[in-house]
């Protein structure tokens, strides 16, 4: 063998070598943070809302950045199962699938108390694909779902359950209770830790109670309870909870949980609950999943409500910077965690018409010159943040004041009148920090995320 061939054959060797150690499993831990709806507009805003133009949000400080395709199998712009789904598993998914492929949604439909059923997706309906914490928990790894939605919601549904409808929250419910009919026994011995609001999912029906309640009269609660978890509704049950006990926290009767700029005392913050969990699950020598998701950033948006998508952003942002410096207690350095921080879909909100620098992001905008509040084209003010479609488009736009555009029920108005404010379609950003971080760059597909979270940590 001639010299010049040994020295080739010996580079692709030490690179095939280089390559090996580069892809060797490095996170022991993950964390997965989902901002439902967090566009690349809604962060500038809430980064001006909070910082300043010139200012940071702390997880836009994160090492590694790339930008996702949102769209779901059968849809340009997603609805948020598919796209959360997509990150939980690597495949593309239907609208309103939850970790199913190539299911068709079908409508739950009603039960007899007006409440929508079990699902019904019938028989050879799309096949159900193992979710990234369903493959953490086969490897012995603790896991865990944190929500600022019900606990039922599309979001964190995608990371343990498989139905073909976002919308059968009572089958979801009952797929995350160990022993009980319906259970999805990919989770094993259960998910270690679920945090949320919607608890009507997992009571029995009752007319002056619970009119929200399970028609099939199960007590979800109660079932938990019997299996050995402990049981909070409120923030002091859970800041008592102890490691060495599976944990369920359902902070709200029967809806979401609150913005937080109107949060009840007795719910906890995003913060409360993503640092309880990581000390709930970190205790687990193999390592955890966790994924902590704030979901309210959606509805606000949805519901051209700037300023409470603004603020909840800021609280998601106040979750992930408490979850890391956490972190950095356990794992100095990161060096066996992985950090990840996306949102599932854009919504339509813009920010326009050239706002002076230093102005408040929820205001009118002024004129640079004189500062007289500028007008439109037919001689009316107009907010600096407005949403392409929703609820909010008069026939006849009349003059918004400072202090009604800065309140905090205002409502910005949109171009298309809609029954309410949809998704957008465009690219979202990702953030990444810690141990396998490094390939997560460039332009990538939402599904790409998912093997990347797979290889890093080797499951």
């Amino acid at each position: 063998m001639n010299k010049r061939l040994s020295l080739l054959l010996a580079a692709a060797l030490f690179g095939a070598n280089a390559a090996a150690v580069a892809a060797a499993p490095q996170a022991r831990n993950i964390i997965f943070f989902l901002g439902d709806g967090m566009g690349p507009t809604t962060i500038t805003a809430a980064r001006i809302f909070k910082h300043g133009e010139d200012g940071l949000l702390n997880f836009e400080r994160l090492e590694r950045t790339a930008r996702i395709k949102t769209y779901s199998n059968d849809f340009q712009t997603t609805d948020s199962a598919p796209s959360m789904g997509a990150y939980m598993t690597g495949v593309k998914i239907n609208q309103d699938g939850i970790s199913m492929k190539d299911a068709r949604a079908i409508d739950p439909g009603k039960d007899a108390n007006g409440n929508p059923t079990v699902d019904r997706c019938g028989e050879n309906n799309g096949q159900v694909v193992p979710t990234i914490l369903e493959l953490a928990k086969a490897r012995g790894k603790a896991v865990g779902a944190v929500t600022t939605t019900e606990l039922t919601h599309a979001t964190p549904a995608s990371t343990f359950s498989h139905v073909c409808h976002r919308d059968a929250g009572y089958t979801i419910a009952r797929q995350i209770v160990p022993g009980g009919e319906g259970y999805n026994h990919a989770l094993g011995d259960g998910v270690d830790v679920l945090m949320g609001g919607g608890r009507h999912h997992f009571t029995p029906f009752d007319k002056a109670t619970n009119p929200k309640g399970r028609a099939d009269g199960r007590d979800l609660m109660a079932e938990f309870a019997a299996q050995g978890y402990a049981v909070a509704n409120t923030r002091a049950g859970m800041m008592s909870a102890r490691p060495g006990r599976k944990f369920v926290g359902i902070y709200s009767a029967d809806d979401h949980m609150d913005y937080s700029l109107a949060r009840r005392p007795e719910q906890p913050t995003l913060t409360d609950m993503a640092l309880k969990a990581i000390e709930l699950l970190s205790k687990d020598p193999d390592g955890f999943f966790l994924m902590v998701e704030g979901g309210k950033i959606d509805h606000a948006l949805h519901d051209t409500n700037a300023r409470n998508a603004l603020a909840d952003t800021v609280a998601f942002d106040e979750a992930i910077q408490a979850a890391i410096d956490r972190m950095r207690k356990i794992d100095p350095g990161l060096e066996n965690t992985l950090i990840v921080v996306t949102a599932d879909h854009d919504h339509t909100m813009v920010l326009n018409g050239y706002p002076k620098r230093g102005s408040k992001v929820l205001d009118i905008v002024h004129d640079y010159a004189s500062g007289e509040p500028k007008k439109d084209a037919d001689g009316k003010t107009f907010t600096a943040l407005v949403f392409g479609n929703g609820k909010v488009r008069p026939d006849v736009r009349a003059d918004v004041d400072s202090a009604v555009a800065q309140s905090d029920g205002y409502r910005q108005e949109a171009g298309v009148r809609t029954v309410y404010e949809s998704h957008g379609g465009g690219d979202v950003k990702l953030y990444a920090t810690g141990a396998g971080s490094a390939p997560f760059k460039g332009t990538m597909e939402n599904t790409q995320v998912f093997h990347l979270m797979k290889a890093a940590a080797g499951l």
